[in-house]
């Protein structure tokens, strides 16, 4: 009766991205409050930025699995 209820693959990748963006947009805050400071270490804001750019690679990545190709 209280079988577990599965996601379809879709389904987890749309979480991910969800998680994945928030992430990101968590870093860009990060990133403008350090800057704003004016006490901003450069070697944290580089760091900081990497992921970031890391993490957009990582959303592109998904999107592209999730939009399917269209050829026109």
């Amino acid at each position: 009766m209280n079988a577990p209820m599965e996601m379809s693959e879709t389904e987890v990748l749309r979480l991910k991205l969800e998680v994945l963006r928030q992430e990101h947009r968590d870093l860009d805050g990060a990133i403008h409050a350090l800057e704003q400071s004016g006490r901003a270490d450069q070697l944290t804001l580089k760091r900081l930025k990497k992921q970031k750019l890391l993490l957009k690679d990582r959303i592109a990545r998904i999107e592209d699995i999730l939009t399917p190709d269209i050829i026109a």
